[in-house]
């Protein structure tokens, strides 16, 4: 049977979309007027006063010098080029992600991870997946349920709907490459203040490539081990003196040592950016990205581990597939005032489609026959495992998300008496809206646990018609956050947010047939940083986050009407510049409570009853330890417990939680234009879910890489899990369980060309 797709007119303007764009655009004109009005109250009055004071002192005087620039009349500041060979460190000094406009890290109270082109390239990582191996305390869970693609955990709490682009939730269910991706911004702990609901454990931002005034031509490939095939283009043009258009394009056909594994995925990311260093600058980008995958839900449990089978065992058929589309636009405008006052307005248009047949092990069966009796809770038996199968269920569903989102902030930069302000006030509207609509295959196989067959869906199977959930979500926010400047060595970080959350679903066979929420919520955030000199900087922070019941716009029945959890969070850490710059070290304590989370009284009863804490350590290394040596490197230790729960697994640890994750990247050029390097990733024991009753065992991957790298061209050899170890990339809670292996010792070799 097949499903019929939302044509995408039809996706692109949907009844309650439209009314929705109507009301977005009616409300920016009120959101601008809002903002201009809220920070010129304070603005103005405080020019004056500064204007008043006498003697004006030096850098009073260079700040009106600047205010006075001859971009404000109209003439073009110097635009600075930096060759892409100067970008090779490793090392960010700046991140968007910290305050909603680009900020020095020693300025963000937070820990703050960005993991850079460079970096992704000397590792030869593709996937959004592999990227996030720089980022310790950050684990990965597989696709289940009504959730596909890339479904993360931070700090020991689930950051499903805490992806952003270019600083909007991207909250589509895909598999995200990295062609079009300058760098991956990871902000820690909970920041509801910056980004509204979520955020408890942190947030992920991915950042786009710009057009630049600066061409760019290259043009890669990559042949591996496993049939990996690959291509990515890179061009860049300027249109005129003031405008410049990049496109970026991939295609990929990746084969893998797991058993039927194969992807076929192609995109194109163009931007289009004018008035590039004028003072009014318009942006204008789309990302469209198109997957075929075969889905892996991994390897059953029995007796507490995933199955001793080789690392290449499937359990699924062979006919099975994931298709994704993404289309996502944005367009930005920024104007510059002056260099004290910057408006900018945003708007992103998301689109996002997944049809999905997946098969998956349900359960283990001591016997060959569908009236087999089944193992339960972590699968413990005395049989042995020839004498087990299993049966296969089917996971089939036709996905479609959609978001609309306008953001509109006013940056400004004043002086109160002796605080020096910046200060950032915002209005975010959204909408979002969710269907899923699930069908059920029978008659499927029961298989060898050992041995399990690779066949496609049997012709007697049948399908039906299973529920159809319908459900979407309006917000509103409005937020102020100001860095204020207390002589030479103290900064203030305070912001407050509003946000009111609508949402609403509706079931066609599953409960709740119909429910709706109206949440408001207000967070803050608050910080203060102590830089004795220019090289050191001490923080300590103070934030909240909340989870509304239909956050994923999804629900359990018997929470719909819950009020959302809380968390808060306390950080005190230090960031230190060394080697005149070159090299930058951060560590930090950390605890995050989720002090009203929601636990099951008994079936379909919730309550907000629950406790969760983790307590922490991070520290965090990267940049140059010599003119030729490069480095990156971060350990994450998390004690994560379960603390009050009423469905039996207080005093458990959450899932997917490990206590120890580390990682390191080192390169070194022993010779002009040769590079070689490797690294490892370690990651400690973890559980699927909260029982605590299936547990997969630590691992350390090892990779390394080789290079030849001149101006116009790189030959690059990368080899993936050198060791050829044995472990387990993702968890999935459900079906007691399952664990999927990750990728076999892989050889990659990428040529790139300049031109």
């Amino acid at each position: 049977m097949m499903l019929r797709k939302t044509p995408l007119a039809a996706a692109l303007f949907p009844t309650h979309a439209a009314s929705v764009a109507a009301s977005v655009a009616a409300s920016v004109a009120a959101s601008i007027a809002a903002s201009i009005a809220v920070s010129l109250a304070v603005t103005l009055p405080a020019r004056a006063q500064s204007a008043a004071a006498a003697p004006a002192s030096s850098s009073d005087a260079a700040a009106q010098a600047s205010s006075a620039a001859p971009h404000d009349t109209g003439s073009l500041p110097t635009v600075q080029v930096q060759d892409a060979a100067d970008k090779n460190t490793f090392l960010a000094d700046t991140s968007t992600v910290g305050g909603k406009t680009p900020t020095a890290l020693r300025d963000i109270a937070q820990t703050v991870t960005v993991i850079d082109r460079a970096l992704l390239q000397s590792q030869g990582a593709t996937s959004f997946q592999d990227a996030l191996r720089n980022a310790p305390g950050v684990t990965v869970g597989a696709a289940e349920g009504g959730s596909i693609g890339n479904n993360v955990n931070l700090r020991g709490f689930t950051a499903r709907t805490d992806i952003y682009l270019d600083g909007f939730r991207d909250r589509g269910q895909y598999y995200r490459d990295t062609f079009d991706l300058d760098a991956i911004e990871v902000l820690y702990g909970p920041s509801s203040m910056l980004f509204g609901r979520g955020a408890t454990g942190g947030v992920i931002n991915q950042v786009s490539k710009q057009a630049q005034l600066a061409p760019v031509s290259e043009v890669s490939a990559t042949v591996g081990t496993n049939d990996r095939y690959r291509s990515t283009v890179d061009l860049d043009r300027a249109l005129s003196d003031t405008a410049a258009f990049r496109v970026n394009a991939f295609g990929q056909s990746m084969g893998s040592t797991r058993d039927e594994m194969r992807n076929k995925d192609y995109g194109i990311a163009p931007t289009v950016k004018f008035g590039i260093g004028t003072p009014t600058e318009i942006t204008l980008s789309a990302l469209i990205q198109h997957n075929r995958d075969m889905p892996d839900y991994g390897i059953p449990p029995v007796n507490g581990h995933p199955t001793p089978v080789g690392k290449g065992t499937f359990y699924g058929l062979s006919d099975d597939r994931t298709i994704q589309d993404v289309q996502i636009v944005s367009a930005e405008v920024d104007h510059r005032f002056s260099e004290d006052l910057k408006l900018r307005n945003q708007t992103q248009y998301a689109h996002y489609v997944t049809d999905a047949r997946e098969t998956g092990a349900s359960a283990v069966l001591t016997g060959p026959l569908s009236t087999s009796g089944a193992l339960t809770n972590g699968n413990f038996t005395t049989l042995p495992l020839s004498a087990l199968y299993v049966r296969l269920g089917s996971h089939d569903r036709v996905i479609s998300d959609q978001s609309l989102y306008n953001t509109t902030d006013l940056i400004s930069k004043f002086v109160t008496g002796p605080l020096h302000h910046e200060l950032t006030t915002g209005i975010e509207l959204g909408h979002d809206s969710y269907t899923n609509q699930t069908t059920l295959r029978a008659n499927l196989p029961i298989v060898s646990l050992l041995d399990p067959i690779y066949t496609s869906t049997p012709a007697n199977s049948t399908t039906t018609t299973g529920n159809y959930a319908n459900s979407g979500a309006n917000s509103l926010a409005a937020y102020a956050n100001d860095t204020i400047s207390i002589g030479e060595h103290w900064k203030v970080v305070g912001g407050l947010r509003w946000d009111r959350y609508q949402a609403h679903i509706a079931n066609t066979m599953s409960l709740p047939g119909y429910a709706s929420q109206t949440n408001n919520f207000t967070s803050v955030r608050t910080g203060v940083i102590w830089q004795p000199t220019d090289t050191q900087s001490y923080f300590a922070s103070y934030g909240t986050s909340f989870n509304p019941s239909l956050e994923t716009l999804t629900v359990t029945n018997g929470s719909q009407n819950l009020p959302p959890e809380s968390n808060r969070s306390y950080e005190v850490g230090g960031k230190w510049d060394l080697l005149d710059g070159g090299l930058s070290v951060n560590s930090s304590l950390f605890q995050i409570t989720k002090t009203n989370a929601r636990t099951a009284v008994s079936t379909g009863v919730y309550t907000l009853d629950g406790d969760i804490r983790v307590n922490g350590f991070q520290a965090g290394v990267s940049g140059r330890l010599a003119h030729d040596w490069l480095v990156y490197a971060g350990y994450t230790y998390l004690d994560a417990d379960i603390l009050k729960a009423a469905d039996g697994t207080q005093g458990k640890t959450p899932a997917n939680v490990p206590r120890n994750t580390a990682t390191l990247w080192t390169t070194y050029e022993p010779f002009h234009h040769w590079e070689i390097g490797g690294g490892m990733s370690y990651m400690s024991t973890r559980y699927a879910a909260n029982n605590d009753l299936v547990s997969v065992g630590s691992f350390v991957r090892w990779d390394a890489t080789l290079a030849y790298r001149r101006k116009q061209y790189d030959l690059r050899l990368n080899l993936l899990n050198l060791t050829n170890k044995y472990y387990y990339d993702s968890l999935i809670p459900s079906d007691g369980g399952r664990a999927v292996p990750a990728t076999g010792r892989t050889v990659l070799l990428t040529g790139t060309y300049r031109f």
